[in-house]
């Protein structure tokens, strides 16, 4: 485990309102952040908003506001999510207004025409706004996109290109080696499929005209903006000063580390093909891990901004509290399958696992009482409770490796029902004595543990298991949700 990583959430269109699936990324990458820095390392993250979008004008335009507007306004609601999902994130970058992303796409742009891979040529094809891409005839499905179930645009214009399809052989080694790794396998393969069937130049700018103005205008010809994902790709190094070789650069880009983008499955190939390919034309190492989630939907809707059906993550948070918000993304949403969420769903698993399992845990083991250290020795019946304590840590530590947020709630939980099966083994009321003191001692040490284990997935739950353990008192941690 490297002592320095730097983690990176995708940065979304702020053409509407932050919904519960950006969530489910926010809440992921925070985890892991939290995570090393309770393992002692040093940590980066960072977060922030695509500003620079056509969709994000059409939605202005929608709406009769200047774009600048409708995008200062909704960035500042993705924003506002840290405080009710209780992320701790080191910087946030919106590419509109922040001078070191203006900067550091320029020089991006230049280093890659320095490398030869820009040039300019006519082009004509079908661009779907909500993609932010063209999209062949193959993609569709019944000649509509099939992330967005809209029919594309006609577009003609003269754009530049990058040559992508000059970087084919070094891609398909860098994804068969494991250089740049890809979690899980299904997107790893979805990848090499995609860099197998041959790569094409893909179009990095649009008509100042079509974009209404809006974008960083391409160097030295400010008829053309910058293709909205080489603009917004480029924010997980510019966001380090990569503009002017500012120290952050060096420190969690170029000199070693981890570097681990955290993204949904939609946007899989802007990540594994496009930016890593930029990237080597730029001459920079390549991210070292993309860990890729799946989709939510809700009430057997899918999520999205473009469609109208949005279910509000503070929202959720005022009704149901951050705990429970955050442990049913960890808990129900698989590692590589879409997960539908449904407010049933997140109240039985708030109930049954932080109000009658932890929670009750936590109250049992204080209402105790006697003798508080840690016992020398395991006590009768604690043999299986001892051993699942010593390996907890090292069984959160694999499972986040590998981009298995369930599996690590799985190890909390576990060790949650193997602390409340002692009790009822052991029965420690019954006991007097070394005994007793024993007993509760292997107790407390099961909630100091859960404790200290428990603050990158739920940060307030696990704050207040700890108050608790120092004060002594028995109020519940997790109140039962109706």
């Amino acid at each position: 485990m490297s002592r320095r990583f730097y983690i990176t959430t995708s940065i979304p269109y702020v053409n509407g309102e932050p919904h519960v699936g950006f969530a489910l990324e926010l809440v992921q990458a925070d985890v892991l952040a939290r995570h090393r820095r309770l393992r002692g390392g040093q940590v980066r993250a960072l977060t922030g908003t695509d500003d620079n979008a056509l969709s994000n004008v059409r939605a202005a335009e929608a709406e009769g506001v200047p774009t600048a507007e409708l995008v200062a306004r909704n960035a500042g609601r993705f924003a506002a999510l840290h405080g009710p999902l209780e992320l701790r994130f080191d910087d946030f970058i919106r590419t509109s207004v922040d001078e070191r992303h203006r900067v550091g796409v320029e020089r991006l742009w230049e280093a890659c025409a320095a490398r030869g891979d820009l040039y300019e040529r006519d082009y004509e094809g079908l661009y779907c706004v909500g993609c932010e891409a063209f999209l062949a005839d193959a993609e569709l499905v019944e000649g509509r996109c099939p992330e967005h179930l809209r029919e594309p645009e006609p577009v003609a214009e003269r754009n530049w290109f990058y040559r992508l399809s000059r970087h084919g052989d070094e891609l398909l080694e860098l994804l068969e080696s494991g250089r740049l790794r890809i979690e899980p396998d299904v997107r790893l393969n979805e990848a090499l499929a995609f860099v197998r069937a041959g790569l094409e130049d893909f179009s990095v700018s649009r008509s100042r005209e079509r974009a209404r103005g809006w974008g960083l205008a391409v160097p030295g010809d400010p008829q053309q903006v910058i293709y909205v994902w080489f603009d917004a790709l480029g924010n997980y190094v510019t966001a380090l000063e990569y503009g002017t070789g500012g120290d952050p650069l060096g420190r969690w880009w170029l000199r070693g580390g981890e570097r681990v983008h955290v993204i949904g499955k939609g946007i899989l190939r802007f990540h594994a093909v496009y930016w890593p390919a930029i990237l080597l034309s730029a001459g920079l190492p390549l991210p070292t891990a993309i860990f890729v989630h799946p989709y939510l939907s809700a009430n057997g809707r899918r999520l999205s901004k473009s469609l109208g059906n949005i279910v509000d993550p503070a929202a959720l948070v005022e009704r149901f509290g951050a705990d429970a918000l955050r442990w049913w993304l960890l808990r129900d949403v698989p590692r590589a399958a879409d997960a539908d969420y449904r407010d049933d769903s997140l109240v039985r698993r708030a109930n049954a696992e932080l109000a009658n399992g932890l929670g009750n845990l936590v109250s049992r083991s204080l209402a105790l009482g006697g003798a508080r250290p840690d016992a020398a020795e395991s006590p009768q019946h604690g043999e299986t409770l001892t051993a699942r304590l010593d390996a907890l840590s090292e069984s959160i530590d694999d499972a986040l490796g590998r981009f298995d947020l369930r599996a690590a709630t799985d190890a909390l939980w576990s060790t949650v029902v193997e602390s409340n099966r002692f009790i009822e083994r052991a029965r420690p009321w019954e006991l007097a004595g070394t005994e007793r003191a024993s007993a509760v001692g292997l107790l407390l040490r099961a909630c100091r543990v859960l404790g200290q284990e428990l603050e990158p997935f739920l940060p307030g739950g696990a704050s207040r298991i700890r108050r608790a353990l120092e004060q002594g008192h028995t109020q519940p941690i997790f109140p039962r949700l109706v």
